[in-house]
């Protein structure tokens, strides 16, 4: 590897972990705005969501650069490709909170509306499994990344059991069904934040080891199809 290259892969590598704390600070507001039912905190995510987008074009950017310039091989081929995919994950999970802390700021309009604990339950697991992914990245952790594709089942599990729950109150009082509907669609988005948590695991295991899993992840059976 030369020299230029090292230094444009630490470069965009942290960029890459800067983003990613301002990833895992979206999801913590938001899921305090949908279970506090604060507004203010769910304007505040929206508003960081424009500063992520910029961040990721400029990671992409970065990455596609040494691709043209360093013609890169092997591992380190790897290591840029992956960081890309991982970019992208990371600006879709963003979009997620974002879209969590709109379903809050519509339920502030039903202060009566109880929220299934689920919710809180989904968005520990979901932040664990963030933050894991991310762990495993930098510290190139095989069994690390393993261990957030098995979290995946869990949530799955945990989704069911808060649309369950919604379904039971909706049938018992129509009133309650609009509400309902916008906790339905924040827990639909926490499932979909541990999706993304399970592609940058995948991607982690193709960087280090050069084998892909994803269509192996995808033959097993799931708790929940997506």
């Amino acid at each position: 590897m030369s020299l230029h290259l090292s230094q444009d892969l630490d470069e965009a590598h942290n960029s890459l972990l800067k983003l990613s704390g301002q990833v895992e600070d979206m999801i913590a507001l938001a899921v305090k705005s949908l279970v506090e039912r604060r507004g203010s905190l769910a304007g505040e995510v929206v508003q960081r969501d424009t500063e992520i987008d910029r961040a990721e074009v400029r990671i992409e950017e970065e990455c596609l650069k040494m691709l043209a310039l360093h013609q890169p091989v092997a591992a380190d081929l790897r290591r840029i490709t992956t960081m890309m995919k991982v970019n992208n994950d990371l600006e879709r999970i963003a979009d997620l909170a974002c879209n969590i802390a709109q379903r809050a700021d519509s339920l502030c309009h039903f202060p009566e509306f109880p929220i299934p604990s689920g919710i809180n339950e989904m968005a520990t697991m979901i932040t664990k499994m963030v933050r894991s992914s991310l762990d495993a990245f930098v510290h190139r952790d095989i069994e690390l990344a393993k261990s957030v594709i098995e979290q995946d089942d869990p949530v799955d599990a945990k989704n069911v059991q808060v649309i369950e729950k919604l379904s039971q109150l909706m049938s018992e009082d129509t009133s309650k069904i609009v509400a309902a509907l916008h906790c339905f669609s924040a827990s639909r988005h926490l499932e979909q934040i541990a999706d993304h948590a399970v592609s940058i695991a995948e991607d982690i295991i193709y960087m280090v080891e050069g084998v892909i899993i994803r269509h192996r992840q995808a033959s097993q059976p799931k708790t929940q199809s997506r």
